[in-house]
């Protein structure tokens, strides 16, 4: 039997640390975070984000072409983005634009971008 060799061996507990990040994850919102994650963790959600990072704002027929879907497919992906608070749209006649909701979203599709090819380059 092969031995794990990135667990520990030992118990050994920093209490300082460990109370100190308890205390700070009790100021925070973890469930809520996941939720973006998990919206994220779609690919065509993520080709969306990252479309939308790309450009200031797309329509949802620009949208559907850039991630090979129909309109309806983009409109429920847009629309799930949208009820977590990382994007927002605005109606002009019968066109509907989406944009991502600000720039800490912006720099997340960025900064995953960045890690994936980074992480790429290792393997």
């Amino acid at each position: 039997m092969v031995k794990d060799i990135d667990v520990c061996e030992v118990t050994c507990v920093d209490e300082e640390k460990v109370t100190r990040v308890q205390n700070q994850l009790k100021e925070e919102n973890p469930i809520d975070v996941a939720k973006i994650f998990k919206a994220l963790s779609d690919d065509t959600r993520i080709k969306i984000a990252y479309a939308l990072a790309s450009v200031d704002e797309l329509c949802v027929c620009d949208v559907a072409n850039i991630v090979g879907a129909t309109t309806a497919t983009a409109s429920h992906h847009l629309r799930l983005l949208r009820n977590l608070g990382l994007a927002k749209y605005r109606k002009e006649g019968k066109l509907v634009y989406y944009s991502l909701d600000d720039d800490h979203v912006k720099k997340l599709i960025e900064v995953a971008f960045a890690h994936q090819k980074e992480g790429a380059k290792v393997e």
